[in-house]
């Protein structure tokens, strides 16, 4: 298998960090995402979709979304579980991966994405242009303090989402809070429960 990613993004990191706590190692090959090197004829001909992370299997087969590849890495590595014992605990995971992804990660890429040159025409990943809209950069922030709220009544009085080991559902949580970080926005004064979750979830992860 080999791993196309840029690490310090916030997708590419919850690969990382599934890899790191499992001790997963792969041939990795670093895109740099700062150059716009995702954007070239040569990552193209490997992931159309212009997207990282991307995991290429031996038999040739590509996964480009973040969540398939963090399912298929726990179903092939399964020593240290993080999409849970039962079935129960892997739809609880799934869950809220995918609320953390929908009102964390995308508000955070709103106010990211539709201000500045950076992401000029391109305030969704991939191929497609489109304009930026600048309403969306204070819809964004709006949706952040309601994403540290939620999570704030979620964590409480709980040391992991689901279950008693870490799994996908707080890796994701951890990346989505230090990615608000690039809006300079930090957990709030009185989110107590979510800034001792999250200083507790960065020594589990050995950050």
């Amino acid at each position: 298998m080999k791993l196309y990613t840029y690490a310090l993004a916030p997708n590419p990191r919850r690969v990382g960090l599934l890899m790191k706590y499992k001790g997963i190692e792969l041939e990795t090959q670093e895109v740099d995402m700062m150059a716009k090197e995702q954007l070239s004829p040569a990552f193209s001909a490997v992931n159309p979709r212009l997207t990282l992370p991307t995991l290429v299997l031996n038999d040739g087969t590509t996964l480009s979304d973040t969540i398939a590849i963090c399912a298929y890495l726990d179903d092939a590595f399964p020593d240290k579980p993080v999409f849970g014992k039962t079935g129960l605990q892997r739809a609880q995971i799934i869950g809220y991966c995918h609320s953390i992804f929908f009102e964390g990660f995308t508000a955070v890429a709103e106010v990211i994405r539709n201000k500045g040159k950076a992401f000029k025409d391109s305030p969704l990943p991939g191929p497609l242009k489109m304009p930026q809209i600048a309403e969306l950069v204070e819809r964004g922030n709006l949706r952040i303090t309601a994403f540290f709220e939620t999570m704030n009544t979620e964590v409480e009085g709980k040391e992991y989402l689901v279950g008693e080991t870490v799994s996908q559902a707080d890796i994701d949580l951890y990346v989505v809070l230090g990615f608000c970080g690039w809006v300079r926005r930090a957990i709030p004064e009185d989110c107590v429960a979510l800034q001792t979750w999250f200083d507790a979830m960065k020594l589990k992860l050995g950050e």
